[in-house]
């Protein structure tokens, strides 16, 4: 066990990271540091600093940290259109290098040693944070409770918190259906409930979205206007990038948008199943990859999709802050700079469907495309140059092919 004088904790305020707070001053007789961030998980996070001054902590962090979530990390991975597995927007995974971030500079400024979250040792978190902490600060000391501690049962945390009046709510005490993780872009539920995959969710598992039955039987028609390959307005109103995620999700949420029902492949080996709802991220995914049909170039659009799963795993796994991401970013940023434009789409019962787009740097030629008079621009006779030298090699081999 490491000696440390002073850690950070990443802290919720909610029960399993309080009886963390009082295992590490227990355990490791250190001074604790609380950082609680506001990623828009729809909590008051008030209650997260009184609980912690109730628990003797005298140094507390409390971050508002929306718009730099949204425009530091967020915009950037939709840039790439990033999917995990052809599914997954990437909600949970998106977060944590910020967070590792924040922990990391608190340490720096405060003073701190280490740094310790609440990631269990099973799941993909305590591999994203603690990859991102080690890239930012080689020499940090990162405490990971769940894979140190003795504590065999859900019992043993009770028992712990009531040794140490750590206040215990009666919803508290008994198992949890599925655990959750929300923020600004998505809420995740998992576990319990949810670990049959061959089994419905039950319907108070969602949180962010109506079900698409439920939603209203006329369309809901918006513009998405972008610029550099962000959003930047809704329906001709500039918004700030928190602000424009929060819209999309009520949007989203009004017309049962974003739900998926995943079974996907954990960094750590094994599979899980996961109930994910991205309303907003799932009507910006569309939007941008028609603002994108208009002003990219096809060898450039094949590129970023042939790399895209790269990036989507390195976000997944937690090498957000690794130079192979930046790499791949740098090329995506690059192809961004001429998509510019506006998406008109029309949401209904979950459906996202684009209906419009227009670009001032658009690659789309009427004059080419036409059935038409083309009046000399496409002259279809080249084509059968193009075809033979491209049937050459076909052509060599079927003629080995008949020979053989």
């Amino acid at each position: 066990m490491a000696t440390v004088k002073k850690v950070v904790l990443a802290y919720s305020g909610g029960l399993d990271t309080s009886i963390i707070l009082k295992w590490l001053q227990t355990t490791y007789g250190c001074e604790v540091v609380t950082f609680t961030a506001d990623l828009g998980q729809g909590e008051e996070l008030e209650p997260a600093r009184k609980k912690a001054e109730m628990l003797g902590i005298r140094e507390i962090h409390v971050e508002d940290l929306r718009e730099e979530f949204v425009r530091d990390f967020v915009f950037p991975m939709f840039r790439m259109n990033a999917l995990y597995e052809g599914v997954y927007l990437l909600g949970t995974s998106i977060a944590r290098p910020l967070i590792a971030k924040r922990l990391v500079e608190i340490a720096r400024d405060s003073g701190a040693d280490a740094i310790a979250h609440g990631a269990t040792g099973k799941g993909n978190d305590q591999v994203r944070f603690e990859l991102s902490a080690y890239a930012l600060n080689p020499d940090i000391t990162i405490i990971a409770p769940w894979r140190e501690w003795a504590f065999k049962s859900r019992t043993d945390l009770l028992d712990f918190a009531e040794k140490h009046q750590i206040p215990v709510p009666k919803d508290k005490r008994g198992e949890a259906p599925f655990s959750v993780d929300a923020n600004l872009l998505h809420s995740s539920s998992e576990g319990k409930v949810l670990e049959d995959p061959w089994q419905e969710p039950p319907p108070y598992v969602f949180q962010r979205t109506i079900a698409p039955e439920d939603a209203p039987d006329r369309a809901t028609e918006i513009t998405i206007d972008f610029a550099k390959g962000d959003p930047v307005a809704i329906d001709g109103t500039a918004l700030s990038p928190a602000a424009i995620l929060t819209r999309l999700n009520e949007l989203g949420r009004d017309n049962g948008i974003g739900r998926i029902d995943l079974v996907e492949n954990r960094f750590v080996g094994m599979k899980s199943r996961g109930i994910y709802e991205t309303p907003g991220g799932t009507i910006l995914l569309a939007a941008h990859r028609a603002i994108e049909s208009l002003t990219l170039d096809r060898e450039a659009v094949h590129l970023k999709d042939q790399l895209m799963p790269r990036y989507a795993e390195l976000v997944y796994y937690g090498f957000w802050f690794s130079p192979e991401r930046e790499m791949i970013q740098a090329m995506a940023d690059k192809s961004q700079e001429r998509v510019e434009g506006t998406v008109r789409l029309k949401l209904y019962k979950g459906n996202v469907t684009v209906v419009g787009r227009k670009s001032p740097q658009s690659l789309y030629s009427d004059a080419l495309v036409t059935f038409e008079d083309d009046r000399g621009a496409y002259d279809q006779k080249d084509a059968a140059g193009f075809i033979r030298l491209n049937a050459l090699r076909l052509r060599t081999l079927a003629a080995r092919k008949r020979r053989d």
